[in-house]
C-alpha cells in the first residue's frame, strides 16, 4: 500500500525514494509486524482465554508435566501471527506483484485449515481435530493451486524446473508433474512445522530463522546481478517476497514475546500450518525447495522421528523413541523443557547456516 502511494512520488520528493528499496521496506515490515503483535497480543490472548475456558486439550499419553503446567493455556494464537503478517505485508509490499498474493493465499488457506482443526479440538475437548485424510486432501489442493499459479506467473521453462543445491547447471524439467511436487513441498512443510510445535517457543524460533534465511534468498534470487554472481536461478519479481518473509520474522518475534516459557498462548494449528505453508510456498517460488529441507532441517528431523516411530511399531511392534515427535523423546528421558528448546534452536541455527552455504557452494 505504501509502495503504491509513495514510490511514484519519489521523482518529486527525493526522500520518498527509499520506498523503492526492498531493504527499507523489509525493515519496515519487521517493525510493523512486531508493533502489531505487541499492541494486539494482549487483547487477542484475553479474548481467547474468555472463549476457551479449558484451554488447549492436552494429550493424555504425553508427558505428565504437560497436564500439570500447560493445562488451561489458550490456543489459536496463530490469529496474532496471521494478523501481523498480513497487515505488515499489505502495508509494505508491492501489491501488484502476483507472488505476494500467492503466498498470502497459501498462508491464509492453511491458517483456515488450522483454525477448523483447532476449533474441533476445542469443541470436542480432544487432542484430535480434522481427520488426517481430510486435512491432507485440503492442504494438497491449496498447495497444488498455488504451485499452478507460480508456474503460470514464472517465465517458462523455469516455472517447472527443479533446482538442485550445489549444482548450477542441473535443472530437471518436471513438466506439469511439478504441480504435484510443489503441493507436496508446501503441505509437507506445513505439517513438519505443525509436528514441531509441541513445547513453548520450540517451533516459532526455527520458523523465524527459516523466514529470515528465505528473506535473503528471495532478495538474491530476485536480483539479476546477485543471481548471476552466485550462479543461482533468477526469478524475476521474487525479490518482493523478502518483504513478506521480513513480516514473518517480525510476527514471529512478536509472538515469541507471549509464547516464551511459560507460554501465555499456543499458536495451535492455526499458526503452525500457516507458517509452514508460507515457508513452503516461498521455497517453491524462489526455486529453493530442496534447500528448504536443509534450512528447515529441524522440522524434517521431527517429521522423520514420527514416520520412523509409526513404521517401526507397525512392522515390529516396538518403538524406536520413547515418544514421538523427537522433542517428547527427550522429555521422557528427563531433559528439562528449556534445555530441549534452546538446544533445538541451536540445531536450527546450524542447519540454517548450512542451507545458506548452498548459495555459494556450486
Amino acid at each position: 500500500m505504501l509502495y503504491a502511494l509513495l514510490a511514484p512520488l519519489a521523482d518529486q520528493l527525493s526522500p520518498l525514494n527509499v520506498f523503492r528499496y526492498l531493504t527499507f521496506r523489509s525493515g519496515g515490515a519487521i517493525m510493523t509486524a512486531l508493533i502489531i503483535s505487541f499492541i494486539c497480543g494482549p487483547t487477542i490472548i484475553n479474548w481467547l482465554k474468555r472463549r476457551q475456558r479449558g484451554g488447549q486439550p492436552i494429550r493424555a499419553d504425553g508427558p505428565v508435566s504437560h497436564l500439570l503446567v500447560k493445562q488451561g493455556t489458550p490456543t489459536m494464537g496463530g490469529f496474532l501471527i496471521l494478523l501481523a503478517i498480513a497487515g505488515s505485508t499489505l502495508l509494505w509490499a508491492d501489491l501488484t506483484n502476483p507472488y505476494i498474493w500467492i503466498v498470502l493465499f497459501v498462508t491464509g488457506g492453511f491458517g483456515a485449515v488450522g483454525f477448523v482443526d483447532d476449533y474441533r479440538k476445542l469443541t470436542k475437548r480432544s487432542s484430535k481435530g480434522l481427520s488426517g485424510r481430510s486435512r491432507l486432501a485440503i492442504e494438497l489442493a491449496i498447495g497444488a493451486a498455488a504451485t499452478l499459479a507460480v508456474i503460470l506467473v514464472t517465465h517458462r521453462p523455469l516455472g517447472t524446473e527443479l533446482a538442485v543445491p550445489f549444482f548450477k547447471s542441473i535443472l530437471p524439467d518436471l513438466g506439469w508433474s511439478f504441480v504435484v511436487f510443489g503441493a507436496l513441498v508446501i503441505a509437507g512443510s506445513a505439517n513438519a512445522v505443525n509436528l514441531t510445535d509441541g513445547l513453548d517457543g520450540l517451533a516459532i524460533v526455527p520458523s523465524m530463522i527459516a523466514a529470515g534465511c528465505f528473506a535473503m534468498i528471495a532478495y538474491l534470487v530476485g536480483n539479476l546481478v546477485f543471481a548471476n554472481y552466485l550462479q543461482i536461478q533468477h526469478v524475476a519479481g521474487s525479490g518482493e517476497l523478502s518483504v513478506f518473509c521480513a513480516a514473518m520474522v517480525g510476527a514471529a518475534l512478536g509472538f515469541l514475546w507471549f509464547n516464551a516459557p511459560p507460554a501465555m498462548v499456543f499458536m495451535g494449528d492455526t499458526g503452525s500450518l500457516a507458517i509452514g505453508g508460507a515457508l513452503g510456498s516461498v521455497a517453491v517460488v524462489t526455486k529453493h525447495e530442496l534447500v528448504l529441507a536443509i534450512i528447515g532441517g529441524l522440522f524434517v528431523l521431527e517429521t522423520v522421528s514420527v514416520i520412523v516411530q509409526v513404521a517401526s511399531f507397525k512392522l515390529t511392534g516396538k518403538r524406536v523413541f520413547r515418544m514421538a515427535p523427537l522433542h517428547h523423546h527427550y522429555e521422557k528421558k528427563g531433559w528439562q523443557e528449556p534445555t530441549i528448546v534452546i538446544r533445538f534452536w541451536i540445531i536450527a541455527s546450524i542447519l540454517a547456516i548450512a542451507g545458506l552455504s548452498t548459495l555459494k557452494l556450486r
